[in-house]
């Protein structure tokens, strides 16, 4: 009779409890009256440990109840096969110790709070994940690694004044079939070599090493929401600012979602043959908010703490997506230094594009580029130094862009130069300088000398910016176009109605020199040298692939644009005084021109001040749709740009003396 009750109380246990020995009271949970008081844990091992002989789970839920993890044969759907408590630990921390071999199986966790269960959850730090991220998977990750992983290495560069970025959507690239391109919407399709278009041009990675750009920009590339990774045979789009999982690649662009190992692998094939062909890679990454609110991994774990909140309680908003992270906060503080650092240490990863940095605090930003810094200096850090909405946390902590200067080896955005060029980005008709703006002349100086100090920059009269924000060069990015809004064409096409073609194709190259000869970071929205539309759509975040692919027959068509930005980007590279490193260089050898009229700007550079082949170097925009007059210094010169022409072996010579820049053109002339 004994027995039999011992064997009823065991079944009993087993059924309310899934393993006997996981069943336990609940600890107590700690006293905390605020976020203030919550645990900073100081290791490095949160998420999964992985050994074939050992699997340790940690989870940081300080406030937590109790907390569980669910184990299953499966990405999704079906029962769990072992639910198991974890056992609270140290500093906040949820702790599972198994001795044995979990690799393949899928989890997920549960917090309890208030007595009910939340929802199930991967962790924050979860690594590999199954189909649509919903469930982690234990994997070794040494198996994702391709042949030669270990010998990986970045290509060189020397300072950050000579990179040269391409901004481009991994889908974009590949998915229209005169891309030739064997993985449409793929990542192995941005480094399949040997594609080509009907015409013949190449494409793909072979376009990006003919162009010359030195790093490629993926706009969201972690795992995302939007996407149905379950169904990837019917096409769908999204940009990928809705992040889920922060450190695994998103599924919808592997061969295989469901494997949680598929994704990983390919992604770091990718990697390494980018670096193979001379081309750094940088993520694009979106730690001011997440896809979810209430329903995010963050706040199911630990409620609230990862998110700013208003006075009444309810998230913050300053991301214009539904909430606004906490960066200022310790642990995610942490985590997002810790991410980064992850993708640097296990993917390689050149550098990071930081979406809407202005909602990050200035602390946090400084500790995420010392950190990856100690690692490789020659990592590249950048973001959006604005921010979409009002924020509890006051301007003067933000990484704002008028906060640059308190930024130590982080890069903003320059709107000033953007829209200086090509016009007020939310207004579609309004023009910028090359399109016949007259009101711009002082921001395009500003955009010239990369936002830093210059003597000659009436800054009462820059569009955005009252004074430098740049304390040098490498802190400006300088661009006309990206993701966001039109492209440069399709703004043209709106705010020029009234142009032929030819004219806008005019201007349309002006902008490019003007990028591509100003100090500064050089950014370039890909498609931009095949003169990219989108058919009129600003913000085609979810438009079809209709919308956002590349038509690589646009190469052929538009040959003479491609060659002509190519051009421009051998110049800017074989040529150190349009990347100048110092802001008092820039000041000392840059020197502008007295010109008559608003829509002429000219300057000159004294380039063998810094070590230039090119001893002299004259530069004049004219953003008129006449042909303006600019006086060059007599002496032997050569003309290099004229009329939208280019020939960095010379169009013809010059004397000097008063000199016609053709509207809408560039002129530069040099001497050796």
């Amino acid at each position: 009779m004994n027995l039999e009750n011992t064997f009823r109380t065991l079944l009993l246990a087993i059924l309310t409890c899934g393993v006997i020995t996981s069943c336990q009271n609940d600890p107590p949970v700690p006293d905390y009256t605020s976020f203030d008081d919550y645990p900073v844990y100081t290791g490095t091992d949160l998420g999964l440990t992985y050994y074939p002989n050992q699997s340790t789970f940690k989870v940081w839920a300080p406030a937590a109840e109790a907390l569980q993890i669910h184990f299953y044969e499966a990405g999704e759907g079906g029962e769990p096969i072992r639910t198991l408590q974890l056992d609270r630990a140290d500093q906040g921390v949820w702790e599972l110790k198994l001795q044995e071999d979990l690799v393949g199986l899928f989890y997920a966790f549960q917090a309890k709070y208030d007595g009910e269960w939340k929802a199930e959850v991967t962790d924050p730090y979860v690594k590999a994940v199954g189909v649509n991220g919903l469930r982690g998977q234990v994997i070794d990750m040494h198996r994702t690694n391709p042949k030669g992983w270990e010998d990986d290495e970045r290509p060189p560069l020397n300072n950050f004044n000579e990179i040269i970025i391409y901004e481009m959507h991994v889908r974009d690239m590949t998915v229209h079939p005169s891309s030739g391109s064997g993985y449409p919407g793929e990542y192995f399709g941005l480094i399949e070599s040997g594609t080509r278009s009907p015409q013949g041009e190449t494409t793909g990675i072979d376009h990006y090493k003919e162009l010359g750009i030195t790093h490629v920009h993926l706009i969201p590339v972690f795992d995302h929401r939007s996407i149905d990774e379950s169904n990837t045979k019917v096409a769908q789009y999204n940009w990928g600012y809705d992040p889920l999982n922060y450190n695994v690649p998103e599924g919808s662009y592997s061969s295989d979602p469901y494997d949680g190992l598929m994704r990983i692998s390919e992604f770091k094939k990718m990697v390494k043959t980018f670096h193979e062909n001379g081309i750094r890679v940088i993520l694009d990454v979106v730690y001011n908010h997440t896809g979810q609110s209430e329903e995010s991994v963050f706040n199911q774990l630990v409620p609230g703490y990862y998110y700013r909140q208003r006075e009444d309680g309810s998230f913050s908003d300053a991301s214009a997506c539904g909430n606004e992270t906490a960066s200022e906060r310790a642990m995610f503080r942490k985590y997002m230094i810790e991410s980064m650092r992850y993708w640097v240490e296990e993917y390689h990863m050149d550098g990071f594009r930081v979406d809407l940095m202005g909602i990050h605090d200035i602390e946090t930003m400084n500790a995420v580029a010392e950190e990856l810094h100690s690692i490789d200096p020659t990592i590249f850090i950048y973001g959006e130094g604005w921010k979409a909405g009002d924020s509890p946390l006051p301007d003067e902590q933000l990484a704002l862009k008028a906060n640059t200067p308190q930024l130590e080896g982080v890069a903003a955005f320059s709107d000033d130069v953007r829209d200086a060029i090509k016009g007020h980005v939310f207004t579609a008709d309004a023009s910028g300088f090359i399109s016949g703006n007259e009101e711009v002349k002082e921001s395009i100086k500003f955009g010239i000398v990369a936002a830093t100090e210059h003597p000659q920059v009436d800054y009462a009269n820059v569009n955005y910016s009252e004074a430098a924000w740049a304390p040098g060069p490498d802190q400006c990015m300088t661009y006309v176009s990206c993701h966001d809004n039109h492209t440069l064409w399709d703004r043209l096409t709106l705010s020029r109605p009234d142009a032929s073609e030819a004219e806008r194709i005019l201007m349309h190259k002006l902008a490019g020199t003007m990028v591509l000869t100003s100090q500064g970071i050089s950014f370039l929205h890909a498609g931009v040298d095949l003169l990219r539309t989108k058919n009129g759509v600003e913000n085609s975040f979810e438009s079809p692939d209709a919308i956002n692919q590349i038509d690589w027959n646009r190469k052929t068509q538009y040959k003479d644009v491609f060659e002509y930005y190519q051009s421009l980007i051998q110049l800017r590279k074989a040529h150190s005084a349009f990347r100048m490193t110092r802001t008092a260089d820039i000041q000392k050898n840059l020197s502008f021109v007295d010109t008559e009229g608003e829509l002429l700007v000219a300057y000159s550079l004294d380039g063998e001040a810094v070590g230039d082949s090119w001893k002299k170097i004259f530069v004049a925009f004219n953003g008129s749709d006449e042909v303006q007059s600019v006086t060059v210094p007599s002496g032997n010169w050569t003309k290099i740009i004229d009329a939208g022409e280019i020939n960095l072996e010379g169009i013809a010579p010059s004397t000097g003396g008063s000199l016609p820049v053709g509207r809408n053109s560039a002129l530069l002339l040099v001497q050796e």
